[in-house]
């Protein structure tokens, strides 16, 4: 799906950030990647939320942001020496209890996210970030609300396939399944999702600046199967979806048995595992470097990329989140457009 593009007289690219939830540690980790002066000069920021929730995380990030603030509505100004704020107005923190899931943080967070990618779809921004979400207060929001991919399309009206990618240095990881029961997994395992797993991944690492990733398919059951005797989903699906690939040319490699293929793809023999659903590649991830992981959104017209891990509950309001998985989404962002300029 396309998107207008307007020509701007600055190079850098602008990045839409939304406050993530309240209750947890997004403000303060908002605070904090707008404090690093790498990333201010490598990018313009457009913030959004609430000035008083973003005061909040300063006073636990222990740091003192320059702001151009505006209200919602207002035309964007071409400051390129400070990050803008758009001022929504919509959450006093004090109503905020600390460690708490509640629908005032979930409808703060939707509206924060809801009006950065209106942004980026318009074309004022070329990519969004956001500080994490929590999916219990999303749904206590908007009880409809399923995950970002969905939300993301519903706001900006995109019919294309996407999925979630997490990212740790130079590694990916997909997932043919995503935020479903385990129990219904098998079930969803079908050619056509495998199919359009592959080759999403290839096409949204190819749009990071990767030439030809290669991607490790894992299985589904243990020792992918072991040649039928744990399952034949290896056999039927998994297999002739690779080779079905490799004939277009996308260079997949499996099934692999789901124990060992990350240990292989660590020390370099793949550019990604794509996995057949969302724990059997996230534990392994998040132990590879839980404070340096990213999730991208893929399939969208502009990049959308977050920290992997979550609110942190536990540690709001004590100023100890680690910014660098935030900064790890920037930086990430920041390629991608960057990349995506030049192949305009």
């Amino acid at each position: 799906m396309d998107r207008p593009h307007h020509e701007r007289r600055d190079a850098l690219p602008v990045i839409a950030l939304a406050i993530g939830d309240p209750a947890g540690i997004s403000p303060e980790l908002t605070a904090k990647v707008l404090a690093l002066p790498e990333l201010c000069e490598a990018a313009r920021f457009i913030v959004v939320g609430d000035r008083r929730v973003l005061a909040q995380g300063e006073r636990v990030a222990q740091v003192n942001l320059d702001l151009k603030t505006v209200e919602a509505g207002s035309n964007l100004p071409n400051d390129q020496q400070r990050p803008i704020f758009v001022d929504l107005r919509h959450l006093d923190p004090k109503s905020i209890k600390p460690g708490v899931a509640a629908a005032e943080g979930g409808c703060f967070a939707l509206a924060n996210y809801r009006h950065a990618l209106t942004l980026a779809h318009a074309a004022q921004a070329d990519a969004v970030c956001f500080t994490p979400f929590n999916k219990q207060a999303m749904r206590l929001a908007h009880p409809p609300y399923d995950d970002e991919i969905s939300y993301t399309a519903q706001v900006i009206g995109c019919d294309d396939p996407a999925s979630e990618f997490n990212i740790l240095d130079e590694l990916w990881n997909a997932r043919v399944t995503s935020h479903i029961p385990l129990s219904q997994v098998a079930s969803r395992i079908n050619r056509e999702a495998v199919l359009r797993g592959i080759r999403l991944t290839d096409a949204a690492m190819r749009a990071a600046g990767f030439a030809r990733p290669r991607i490790a398919v894992a299985g589904l059951n243990p020792h992918a199967g072991d040649g039928g005797n744990f399952g034949r989903e290896e056999i039927d699906i998994i297999a002739p979806c690779v080779e079905q690939t490799k004939a277009d040319g996308i260079a997949a490699h499996g099934p692999f048995s789901p124990d060992t293929i990350f240990v292989r793809a660590k020390d370099g023999a793949f550019d990604a595992v794509l996995t057949m659903y969302h724990d059997q590649g996230q534990i392994a991830m998040k132990l590879l470097g839980f404070d340096r992981g990213v999730t991208l959104l893929g399939g969208f017209p502009f990049p959308i990329c977050t920290p992997a891990h979550g609110t942190a509950y536990d540690i709001a309001g004590k100023g100890i989140a680690n910014v660098g998985a935030t900064r790890a989404a920037v930086r990430l962002a920041i390629a991608m457009t960057k990349r995506i300029e030049r192949a305009r």
